[in-house]
């Protein structure tokens, strides 16, 4: 067996835990599995990783960088801001479409860290990435556009996470894939109206209706 960094060992590991659980499930991984996935002795995997939380930990960090990386590339100044904000989701959705067992494997993971006794922070840990990755693409958008936000960041960084998370389970469920082209015309419509802008790039605030 090739050596490895310890970083690129973790992160090859980590892959074939997300490939195993969702596979066969959270509850029902083993590090024996996840180590024959990724071909790599047991001893090598207990050397990466000290506990079981350290793995489920690196897991939901990784499947969240997975869909952030996609939408940072997408999410470039265009003519609108709509167009912009349209281009994030549609990525977004795109890798939701296309990984829909990555994405369900999320929410197992939330279920099972919240009923594991001592992995309860892990649950509390993933939900403040998902509001720390908007945090982030929000303001880069800031900083791309020029963009003053109704709302303060952490609100709408917690908002779009706590919707972006309610959707994706609601298509998991539905699939109904025809409808959300309309879903997500609403959404963006509705993110934009939360924004402030000046220039081409951004909509005007409203003009107050005559008295």
């Amino acid at each position: 067996m090739a050596r490895m960094p310890s970083a690129e060992r973790r992160r090859q590991l980590t892959e074939a835990a997300i490939r195993v659980m969702t596979r066969d499930g959270v509850a029902k991984t083993t590090t024996r599995a996840i180590a024959a996935e990724a071909g790599v002795s047991l001893s090598v995997f207990h050397y990466c990783f000290d506990s079981k939380q350290a793995l489920v930990e690196s897991v939901i960090t990784t499947i969240t960088d997975h869909s952030v990386t996609l939408v940072e590339e997408a999410l470039r100044p265009r003519a609108t801001l709509e167009d912009t904000v349209r281009a994030g989701f549609r990525a977004y959705w795109d890798h939701v479409r296309a990984h829909p067992d990555e994405h369900m494997l999320t929410y197992e993971l939330t279920q099972y860290a919240l009923r594991q006794p001592g992995f309860e922070h892990l649950a509390r840990r993933q939900h403040e990435m998902y509001g720390e990755a908007y945090t982030d693409l929000i303001e880069q958008l800031r900083a791309g556009m020029d963009l003053e936000l109704r709302v303060p960041v952490t609100v709408l960084a917690r908002y779009l996470a706590a919707m972006t998370d309610g959707l994706t389970l609601n298509y998991l469920v539905l699939g109904e894939e025809a409808a959300w082209t309309g879903v997500l015309d609403t959404v963006t419509a509705h993110i934009a109206s939360l924004v402030l802008a000046d220039g081409p790039a951004g909509a005007s605030p409203p003009e107050e209706a005559p008295r």
